[in-house]
């Protein structure tokens, strides 16, 4: 059997595994990736935030990304039943750092980054399964399945698993763990959104409050498609027969916000659905071996987090890859899975207030305190790691205690309105 050796075996080719490749290629160290599907492949997380335009960049892949026209995100809108809205503008955040970035099909995007690293230098196999790993101390053989079906081994000094559902090692070495937050689904597509500027401008994202834990998302693209899906508890699709066409033709229709903005619109391909998907793992590196990405942890699509946890997560590891195969000794706990953690756990707040109804009391508020709205609107941004911002450090306890003081002045409010009219 064929053996190939390099320094570093980075497992997966989205944005995590680019991410890594690129860092740990320009310290100088031989690296490879291989990626299971074949690229361009459709994937969801076509949202961005600005904090993930740091390891991009860090990576070296900004220059290509803005040759390549995506549509420019300056914020998000949130709008509810009661046709409230609250939009968040990223140049009002609390936190100093990225203000904008993109909105992105992320065949095209991933494909971008993988066609750039590969130019960097770091060659990408396509097609290609891990069936075996074999680790001896921190070396390891990986044994992997090729796409004209033969099999070879790979000797590396260290391997970035960032596979993202995939989950390699943790499947493998049994690290997989449940995650804390319940099982949903989302049945979404893409439209044709020829009526796009009519209600609303393209440069940011729209999440609607459709009903209590059901929400809706509409990402313009540059190209003049729209990624609209829905998520919820699976019992709410069963509501709507039909086709899956049928189904979110129903579900659109229902909801005020963009009922007429879609209506008749283009499908450009059958909707599709994805189902429990949060996951976590029981650690994130072992000897030998780093998790980055939706490898370690993914939550949910509020927030859309997820690409912003990836390259940050991916960065942060490429660094103490690239320390230790320099000869030092980095503590993983410490510096990489702790850190991960902290910026996980913010948004794992966030994603629970808005579940259960807490955000939303904040962001429809009547009397809104804009400087609590630029703190949260710098969550929204992905700066999950400000400790200066209470509402990330402080994350749980700021939340709730915010829905109280909303709930007290809205109670003073209406005691006034009440003495006034009388």
């Amino acid at each position: 059997m064929q053996t190939e050796k390099v320094d570093v075996l980075v497992i997966g080719a989205g944005p995590s595994g680019t991410v890594a490749a690129s860092i740990i290629n320009k310290a100088g160290f031989k690296t490879k990736i291989v990626e299971k599907e074949q690229f361009p492949r459709f994937v969801i997380g076509e949202s961005l935030l600005p904090r993930c335009m740091e390891p991009l960049d860090e990576a070296g892949f900004l220059p290509v990304l803005k040759k390549q026209g995506y549509q420019e995100k300056f914020g998000a809108k949130f709008v509810n039943q009661n046709q409230e809205v609250m939009d968040f503008n990223f140049s009002d955040q609390f936190t100093k750092g990225w203000n904008w970035t993109w909105q992105v099909p992320r065949s095209d995007f991933d494909h971008v980054l993988a066609k750039e690293v590969e130019r960097m230098g770091v060659p990408v196999e396509y097609q290609t399964t891990v069936t075996n790993i074999q680790f001896e101390g921190t070396n390891s053989t990986t044994t992997v399945t090729c796409s004209d079906g033969s099999e070879k081994k790979i000797e590396a000094r260290f391997i970035v698993d960032a596979s993202g559902y995939g989950r390699v090692i943790p499947r493998m070495f049994n690290l997989d763990r449940p995650s804390n937050l319940p099982p949903r689904k989302t049945m979404f597509t893409h439209i044709r959104d020829k009526r796009r500027n009519d209600y609303v401008e393209p440069n940011r994202i729209l999440i609607v409050d459709h009903k209590p834990g059901v929400w809706a998302w509409c990402i313009p693209f540059s190209n003049g498609i729209t990624s609209c899906g829905f998520v919820s508890e699976p019992t709410f699709f069963d509501d709507f027969s039909g086709t899956p066409e049928e189904q979110l033709r129903s579900i659109i229709a229902s909801e005020w916000s963009i009922a007429e903005r879609f209506k008749d619109m283009e499908f450009m391909f059958e909707p599709r659905v994805i189902q429990a998907w949060s996951a976590t793992t029981e650690k994130f590196y072992g000897n030998g071996f780093v998790l980055t990405g939706n490898v370690t942890e993914f939550l949910d699509p509020i927030f859309s987090s997820g690409v912003t946890l990836a390259t940050v997560s991916s960065a942060r590891a490429a660094n103490n890859v690239v320390r230790f195969l320099q000869g030092e000794n980095p503590d993983w706990e410490k510096e990489y899975m702790e850190p991960t953690m902290l910026g996980v756990n913010a948004f794992r707040s966030y994603v629970m207030a808005w579940y259960d109804g807490s955000l939303q009391k904040i962001f429809f508020a009547k009397e809104r305190n804009m400087e609590v709205i630029n703190q949260i609107c710098s969550v929204l941004a992905g700066y999950v790691w400000d400790q200066e911002n209470p509402f990330v450090k402080n994350h749980d306890t700021a939340i709730k205690r915010m829905v109280r003081l909303v709930a007290v002045g809205e109670k003073l409010k209406a005691i006034e309105e009440n003495e006034s009219s009388n």
